[in-house]
Order: C-alpha cells, then sequence, then structure tokens
C-alpha cells in the first residue's frame, strides 16, 4: 500500500460488539434466525461501524468484524470439522474434531466485497494465521483422532488460509492482515520456558505465514504482532521485540502492525533493526483500559519511532483490534473518542514533518 500522505490512520481490525450486534451473533450461533434475515441485519450494523470510522477520520477501515463472535474462528466459517467441546483454555473458540471438508469458501472475500462498496477509503481484511488458529483450535483429547498432531493440523490450515487470501486481493482491498499474536508472545521468557524448543516455534510461525503469502502481488500484505489483549485485564506476555527479531525479519510480507502503547512493549528503538522494507504500524493508542489518552501523548509516541525510521514508512493504529471477541466490554464510544484522538495525533505530525 501506498499513500502521499504521512502518517495514514488505521484500525487493527476488530471494534466493539454493541449488544445488538452481541445479540445478533448468540441468535445465528443457536440457529434463531434465518440466513437471510442474519445477513439483513449484519449489513445494515457493519455499515454503521463503517460510518463509525470514517466519522473518526481514519484512512484505512474494517468492517470491525461484526459478523464473527472471534477473529480466530473464521476458518469454521469457511471450512466444515469445527465445534465448541468442553476444555479448561480457549473456551470461546472452536475446537477441530474432524477433517476439514469445504463449507462457504471466499466468506471472507464476500464480506471485504461489502466493505469496499460502502466506503470510499482505504480497506483492510484480516485473517487468522496457521500457528495462531493451531494454538487456539487444537487440542488433543478431541482433535487427534482428525489430526495426529498440531503441527498437521497447522499445515492443513495454510493452503484453505492462502486461497481466502488469494480470494480477497481479487477483491481489491488495500491491506490483508494475517493475525499473529501467538508468535508474539515469545518476547517473553516465561513463554519462551513453556516449550522444549521455543525457537522451532518460532520458525514454524514464519513459515506458515510465507508459505501462504508466497508469489502473492498487488495488494499489501501485514502480519500484526501483539502479546494478546485481554481487554481491562490487560496483556498476555511482557518484554521487548529483539527476542523475537530474527523471526520477524524473515517474514515475506511489506507491513508490520505493532504495540507500542502499552508499558511492557520495550524500547521503540527496535524499529532501527527491522529491514527497510517494511513499513510499520505503530501501536500509539491503547485499546484495552478505558483512559481516553490526549492527542498529543499519541503523537509523541510516533515521534519516538521517527527518531529510528523514517517517518515515511510509519503508521498509526492501536496497540490491538478493540474487540478481539464476544467477551470484551469495551464500550463503542470509548473507541470512536481513541480513533478521534489518533486521527488529531496524526493531524500534529503531519504538521510538523510535511
Amino acid at each position: 500500500m501506498t499513500t502521499d500522505e504521512l502518517f495514514p490512520t488505521t484500525v487493527i481490525g476488530s471494534m466493539p460488539r454493541p449488544p445488538v450486534v452481541k445479540d445478533l451473533l448468540n441468535a445465528h450461533e443457536a440457529g434463531n434466525i434465518s440466513e437471510a434475515e442474519f445477513r439483513k441485519r449484519c449489513d445494515a450494523a457493519v455499515q454503521y461501524v463503517i460510518a463509525l470510522q470514517e466519522q473518526a477520520g481514519i484512512d484505512i477501515i474494517s468492517d470491525g468484524e461484526w459478523r464473527r463472535t472471534s477473529y480466530v474462528d473464521v476458518v469454521a466459517e469457511v471450512m466444515d470439522g469445527f465445534q465448541y467441546v468442553a476444555r479448561e483454555l480457549f473456551t470461546q473458540h472452536k475446537c477441530v474434531i474432524q477433517k476439514m471438508t469445504p463449507k462457504r469458501e471466499g466468506v471472507v472475500a464476500e464480506e471485504a466485497h461489502f466493505l469496499k462498496k460502502h466506503t470510499t477509503r482505504g480497506t483492510k481484511a484480516c485473517l487468522p494465521s496457521p500457528y495462531l488458529m493451531g494454538t487456539r483450535m487444537w487440542e488433543p483429547k478431541y482433535s487427534q483422532e482428525a489430526y495426529p498432531t498440531r503441527e498437521e493440523f497447522m499445515w492443513a490450515l495454510a493452503p484453505v488460509i492462502r486461497q481466502e487470501l488469494l480470494a480477497l486481493a481479487e477483491v481489491g482491498v488495500d491491506v490483508i492482515q494475517l493475525d499473529e499474536p501467538h508468535l508474539c508472545v515469545f518476547v517473553d521468557e516465561k513463554v519462551r520456558a513453556q516449550f522444549d524448543n521455543p525457537e522451532a516455534e518460532m520458525q514454524s510461525a514464519v513459515d506458515l505465514i510465507n508459505a501462504i503469502v508466497q508469489g502473492v502481488d498487488g495488494v499489501t500484505i501485514a502480519v500484526h504482532l501483539c502479546r494478546r489483549n485481554w481487554g481491562r485485564r490487560g496483556w498476555g506476555a511482557e518484554g521487548g521485540y529483539e527476542a523475537i527479531l530474527p523471526y520477524i525479519q524473515q517474514l515475506r510480507v511489506e507491513m508490520l502492525m505493532l504495540e507500542f502503547a502499552i508499558p511492557v512493549a520495550g524500547d521503540v528503538a527496535v524499529l532501527s533493526q527491522l529491514s527497510e522494507h517494511f513499513q510499520i504500524g505503530v501501536g500509539c493508542v491503547d485499546c484495552r483500559f478505558p483512559e481516553i489518552e490526549p492527542p498529543e501523548t499519541i503523537a509523541e509516541r510516533v515521534e519516538k519511532a521517527a527518531e529510528h525510521v523514517s517517518p515515511k514508512r510509519l503508521l498509526l493504529n492501536p496497540d490491538c483490534g478493540f474487540a478481539p471477541g464476544m467477551l470484551s466490554e469495551v464500550p463503542l464510544d470509548e473507541a470512536y473518542a481513541k480513533l478521534k484522538n489518533e486521527v488529531e495525533a496524526a493531524e500534529l505530525l503531519r504538521q510538523k514533518y510535511h
């Protein structure tokens, strides 16, 4: 993606789902609403969240991910073989229980087409990475009969996600983002200590992404890296990007969406070590807690990044999505206020760096 204007603004993906959207999604999951009526009401809701981002002044917008309960579970929209099961971790995500078979291929592209049709702004569509889904959606007790190992499941996902990505590229969105928090949590030495070979895990996450994006041209492909988003409870890992830098450098994508608004994200000087071909989304807006940071605070974070890389490579974004899943209780008005201040911060920066 290219733009003539410095410091373009964007969202990461999800926007807070108001009660009406949560009720709509729950009704659909329970089978209490027809597909036609569900789609009609979703279309109306998504038009609203598009307008909200436009009114805030955001340059590159998403559909808020309001058509699903979680950014991870989109694969269960595309493929059969998943269902909710009883387990301790990741209870909000479906689990693979059977070999995947096609269900509704191209669903993300269909949603992106609606987004493009209803805005003149830049557009972004998001897909979960196979490593992320392997962590969240493969459970030995339920999954081993279909996929004996997590690795086998993840590599089975790679061509599925690649096809969705190719369909998105055909639609013509400006940015396709692959969400990969489970690579980023390896910044934390406590997380690394949980694995016999954390280096192999990080390499696997990178290899899967590179397999998906190989040979795809004509669209900016981004990878979003964050330390998990637990809403008001904060984050799930601590540490600077240095620990995962050798793996980030291998990613064959054009853009990295990083977080620096939280205090545990480390020194922004690490950006100077990134390959110059990366555009960098600077996480400069808190998405987890209720405080509305003033534009000046947001701009100051980006200025610190501009000390280490050219301002021409920088975008402004929140640290993460405002509501990656249905459990988030972030008010929509809060997100709107934060996005407005993100846009005002970009204007301050443009005045200084024009």
